[in-house]
């Protein structure tokens, strides 16, 4: 079985946490969904990455110091809770250098 799973590179972990969290989900066999490697320049971003997250069986969602400022993040992370209570879609949070308490979380 095949496990799709969306990541999405926030600017303040762009080239560190996520890209070396993609490499290892890789070498350890995983279909991973960026979207900076998989949507074309000129396609609709929002609905190629909602089409990624509704498709996948698991989202590893990145919590970083800026997750929360971005209204993207938080609709896309909506979405993920939205999966992850209406299918077998499995959600994993992971916090980058921010504790669940400043997330409002715990």
């Amino acid at each position: 079985m095949e496990a799709r799973a969306p990541a999405h590179k926030g600017a303040d972990i762009r080239r560190t946490f996520t890209d070396h969290l993609y490499t290892a989900l890789i070498q350890a066999g995983l279909s991973v969904f960026r979207d900076n490697d998989e949507i074309e320049r000129g396609e609709n971003l929002k609905w190629e990455l909602d089409k990624a997250i509704r498709g996948s069986q698991i989202s590893i969602i990145v919590f970083s110091k800026d997750y929360a400022s971005s209204e993207w993040c938080l609709d896309k992370l909506v979405m993920i809770l939205d999966c992850k209570d209406t299918s077998r879609h499995t959600a994993f949070p992971v916090f980058y250098d921010v504790e669940p308490s400043e997330m409002g979380i715990g």
